[in-house]
């Protein structure tokens, strides 16, 4: 027997890339997300893997087109669904508290400055970035859950 590997439509959280890849090696798809969340953490290439197979594969019950209309469909997709979700995170935001908003911007300005004072080489060398990375998100877990307490 012959299986091809499609996208799931009904085992889908983003593309339906894991849902997919659960189905065609008959294992649970909750798994290969675990998967693709370690490889993104780890190196980042979980990303760009998911994304990847995201264009390239079709979804199930796709009619059959040329691999460049099924390239240029799954970038459709992913745009949809980012204008879908920029307009969920803007719509929250604003509803939001401010505190809470500038937490997490102040957060991400932190984090991107070590990463690129970590790439140019002005890097403390006692400070390391593996032990970094735990604290940041247990101090930024921390915050949250003692904001949210307090409210």
């Amino acid at each position: 027997m012959h299986r091809k590997f499609y996208r799931s439509q009904t085992d889908e959280m983003l593309g339906g890339v894991c849902g997919g890849l659960g189905e065609y090696f008959d294992i649970d798809s909750n798994l290969v997300r675990l998967v693709f969340v370690v490889l993104s953490i780890a190196n980042g290439i979980g990303i760009l893997l998911y994304l990847a197979i995201w264009l390239i594969v079709p979804q199930a019950e796709a009619e059959k087109s040329s691999a460049k209309e099924q390239i240029r469909a799954g970038a459709e997709e992913i745009a949809a669904k980012a204008r879908t979700a920029g307009d969920k995170i803007g719509r929250s935001s604003r509803r939001s508290n401010l505190p809470a908003g500038m937490l997490i911007g102040f957060a991400l300005i932190v984090l991107g400055g070590i990463l690129l004072f970590r790439n140019f080489g002005l890097w403390v060398s006692w400070l390391r970035f593996d032990l970094l990375w735990p604290v940041l998100l247990i101090a930024g877990g921390a915050l949250l859950f003692w904001q949210r307490k307090r409210e």
